[in-house]
């Protein structure tokens, strides 16, 4: 009993890609047990790839280290666009572009994929839906204003001069906790309108180092305010790195551009999907 797996990871955001004809063959204890850095494989997340539906190559659903279930991931996306565009679709050692539909749980996704000709690494252009306000959140001690944003899922959003590591945790934690259904908390700082530092909580993981939707929101939340321009490129720059942003103006439909990697593929033992029940 052992389960194959590739190991991708996003501007240090890291997943366990595991392909499944049934997307509910994975228990929830069984993506933590993956996802444990010290007994397991190791990541922030397991990225299911379930069978084509409808116009889109594949279907993707997120499990979070805790093994919750979130709505959407945007470095998760990119890397399972990497994944079908050099492992399924084209001839491996290619190097090439291809454009893709994936099935989410949060809607279809559209994806434009360059790589190298190894194909370990690639640049995803990701359409990443809309942006939606939610409502404004607001945070006792210290006193901090959120912008309740949805990029398919929640995101609680704070401008600011930078919080310490332990701030961060405190607050991202206390926050997700008093939402119902949880959410997302992004801390960032606006160096210039088109240049965001941003520090990421995420629900079901905690700080991580990056985080693609975070960064969406962030600059949906930014443009809404004035701070940052519709229509143009905005960079956010995570702990692991920059990625691209761009809001159109009135319909806030979001694109977000940024690298994907390959980093080693194996097999997990002790772990298998189940099989489903006829």
């Amino acid at each position: 009993m052992a389960l194959p797996f590739v190991k991708y990871e996003g501007l240090g955001n890291d997943f366990i890609v595991v392909e499944a004809d049934d997307l509910d063959a994975l228990s929830p204890d069984d993506a933590a047990r993956l996802c444990d850095r010290h007994r397991g494989v190791g990541g922030d997340g397991v990225l299911l790839v379930g069978p084509p539906s409808g116009a889109a190559a594949a279907t993707m659903r997120v499990l979070n280290a805790d093994g919750s279930r979130p709505e959407m991931c945007g470095n998760g996306l990119r890397c399972v666009a990497l994944f079908l565009a050099t492992r399924k679709l084209q001839p491996e050692g290619a190097e090439g572009a291809l454009s893709l539909m994936l099935s989410t749980d949060a809607g279809p996704r559209g994806c434009a994929v360059t790589w190298t000709e190894s194909g370990a690494a690639g640049e995803v252009t990701a359409e990443m839906g809309r942006g939606e306000v939610l409502g404004e959140l607001r945070f006792a001690d210290p006193a901090l204003e959120f912008a309740h944003i949805s990029m398919g899922n929640p995101h609680a959003v704070s401008f600011g001069p930078a919080l310490t590591s332990a701030e961060v945790d405190r607050i991202g934690a206390a926050l997700s906790r008093a939402v119902p259904g949880g959410t997302n908390v992004e801390f960032a700082e606006i160096i210039a309108p088109d240049d965001i530092r941003v520090v990421v909580w995420e629900r079901g993981v905690g700080r991580t180092q990056a985080c693609g939707t975070g960064a969406c929101a962030t600059v949906v939340a930014a443009a809404l305010a004035g701070r940052s321009p519709f229509g143009a490129p905005v960079r956010v720059t995570l702990p692991g790195g920059p990625l691209e942003i761009v809001v159109a103006e009135g319909s806030l439909e979001v694109s977000l551009r940024g690298p994907a990697r390959r980093v080693f593929s194996g097999v997990a033992p002790g772990l298998s999907l189940r099989q489903s029940v006829p």
